[in-house]
């Protein structure tokens, strides 16, 4: 029997009526719990209707919502039936949910809201496994010829009259599961070409709860809180709720993404995943009310970041004590400020925070560390089952993207890429042996398609996408997302893309915080009747390109951004632009704003020719 098919039962034993799940209520929107006792009933039902559907032992369902309980419950059922869940994400296309339902070959797909609802309703003629479809959310309404879709309480309650045979059934698959079982088919968001289904057994999830598990002895089960921000379908949030129920923590359930901030406040978590944006935002809230404090708190707050940084970054970062001046001082400031800016956010009494998915500049880490957020940098990818690495308590360098995990190998391989190697990395991708004979060597090494290095301490440096280097014409390497995170820290930009392959230099393509932008030409009386007069005022432009040039003072000539457009709307996923975990798809952007692009040159050209 396989590990997480008994951890339920063995949690529920041993905390019985105590919370394991917090959801916001659907309809009342108060936030409401689910005992181990009620998510170990609610598993055993989903498990029994899932048998009742007809799925077998390694099928496939997919799940198509935003985070809710539902998703872990029939994760758990499936498990029990030695199924495969198939997460989705909640933003994705009526052709990405055909292709992955297609691909995968599921036999039910559950879905969220109504939208959700509208597309699955769309593919189930495209799909010919696809037997019948569960909705979530109780105010989804059906279509009026709609005869293959059940509510969850009808789903549910179908597990509930299973005889004997049928309990007998489910109590055998448990039985007979094995550690090579696929445990999860987790398609990447697709930045190039097709998504792929990684194949993670039970035996990566195993070693993956082993090795982080391992480096947290500061968890305490009685009363921690992990809030669930990013998706489910990603394999970051996956992989850490999987640790929180491994461990006991509470997992506090934020469906809707947007009401983010309301949720922190109102949960006060221990631990949170996400990604940079999340705290890049946070940065650039606290500065913007700094700057409008009075000139003796903008003095204290100084004072106070100036302790704080030599305490937790001097000090506390490599497990050393402060001298005795310093920690009387960050105790004083504590009271004073520190703990006040974190309730301000929502993060009172927060323990660790785990970043990942794309790069958060060090000043940034710096501040938050100073302030006693304790951020904690990892790197990984679904084909790792998450973390390659991530900060160790107590013993980790600025600069880098932390220690690898225990069980792991890490080297660099030809052109810089990080290769990975060990019993958390994937079995391969789905249907696709060609792909995964690409990705894995025959030695057993994951090609990551990352770029790094090994530092002196052992802990590993990201410095590019493989993918995304670039050269100039002139012969120079560019590695766009140093750049994009870089500029990225400003106030007024929510969005970079890098552009200059085989082009003379460096130029991007911006996407103003068009709040921000507005504020400040009232500011500034800078008259604006729509958002295309606003990007393109040359004084707006003039104040954008002071600001960027300050932010690449230091980087050499060739890799600074000699021009730049400002864009009046944002890349999106519903456009193309993005995946679905919020990275461009640089392909995609290019062909679509050539003209743009090319217009940013021939400006240069032209310019040459007048002078």
């Amino acid at each position: 029997m396989n590990k997480f098919v008994e951890l339920i039962s063995k949690q529920r034993d041993k905390y019985g009526e105590r919370e394991a799940l917090r959801f916001r209520d659907y309809v009342t929107q108060v936030w409401s719990s689910i005992t181990w006792n009620d998510f170990s009933d609610k598993i055993d039902c989903a498990a029994g209707a899932l048998l009742a559907g007809g799925v077998e032992p390694q099928g496939r369902v997919c799940i198509f919502t935003q985070n809710c309980p539902e998703i872990l419950i029939t994760h758990f059922g499936a498990f029990y039936n030695r199924a495969i869940p198939v997460p989705i994400y909640a933003t994705s296309s009526r052709d990405e949910v055909a292709y992955i339902v297609n691909d995968s070959g599921a036999t039910i797909l559950f879905v969220g809201d109504q939208g959700q609802y509208d597309i699955a309703r769309q593919v189930m003629g495209d799909c010919p496994t696809l037997k019948f479809i569960v909705t979530l959310h109780p105010q989804v309404v059906r279509q009026p010829d709609d005869k293959t879709t059940l509510t969850w309480e009808e789903f549910l309650s179908t597990g509930d009259k299973l005889g004997k045979e049928m309990l007998d059934t489910i109590e055998k698959r448990k039985q007979e599961g094995v550690d090579t079982d696929v445990m999860y088919l987790i398609y990447t968001s697709g930045t190039t070409g097709v998504p792929k289904g990684v194949m993670l057994t039970h035996s990566n999830m195993n070693a993956a709860m082993d090795a982080h598990i391992e480096r947290f002895d500061y968890i305490d089960d009685k009363t921690d809180v992990s809030l669930s921000f990013l998706p489910f379908s990603h394999v970051f949030e996956l992989g850490w709720t999987m640790v929180c129920l491994t461990s006991g923590i509470r997992v506090a359930i934020n469906y809707n993404p947007k009401e983010i901030q309301r949720a922190v406040k109102e949960v006060q978590p221990n631990y949170m995943c996400s990604v940079p944006r999340f705290w890049e935002k946070v940065y650039t809230a606290v500065n913007d009310n700094l700057a409008n404090a009075k000139p003796v708190v903008r003095m204290m707050v100084k004072q106070a970041l100036r302790v704080g940084k030599i305490r937790n970054m001097k000090y506390t970062r490599v497990g050393k004590k402060a001298p005795a001046i310093i920690e009387q001082q960050y105790q004083y400031f504590e009271k004073k400020i520190f703990r006040k800016l974190r309730g301000a956010i929502g993060v009172t009494d927060g323990k660790m925070f785990p970043t990942a998915g794309a790069m958060l500049s060090d000043n940034i880490t710096e501040f938050l560390h100073a302030v006693g957020i304790n951020i904690c940098i990892g790197y990984g990818l679904s084909e790792t089952n998450a973390s390659v690495s991530f900060f160790k308590p107590g013993e980790w360098t600025l600069g880098t993207i932390g220690m690898p995990i225990s069980s792991i190998e890490v080297k660099i391989g030809d052109k810089n890429e990080i290769l990975v190697k060990g019993p958390t990395v994937m079995k391969g991708y789905y249907n696709k042996p060609v792909e995964t004979a690409e990705a894995i060597d025959a030695d057993g090494w994951f090609h990551t398609g990352d770029c790094g290095e090994i530092a002196p301490t052992g802990e590993l440096i990201l410095t590019e996408r493989l993918k995304d280097l670039f050269k100039t014409s002139n012969g120079k390497y560019i590695a766009p997302q140093v750049l994009e995170t870089l500029l990225g820290q400003d106030k007024y930009i929510e969005q970079v893309a890098i552009i200059g392959d085989g082009r003379k230099y460096v130029s991007a393509l911006i996407v103003p915080d068009f709040e921000e932008l507005k504020t400040y030409a009232d500011k500034k009386h800078i008259e604006h009747r729509t958002v295309e007069e606003l990007v393109n005022n040359p004084d707006i432009h003039k104040m954008m390109e002071d600001r960027i040039n300050d932010y690449q003072k230091d980087l050499a000539s060739y890799e600074q951004v000699k021009r730049f457009v400002l864009l009046p709307k944002a890349f999106t996923m519903e456009s193309g632009e993005l995946t679905n975990t919020l990275k461009i798809k640089r392909a995609v952007i290019n062909k679509r704003y050539r003209p743009l692009i090319d217009a940013m040159y021939a400006a240069d050209y032209r310019k040459k020719k007048q002078n």
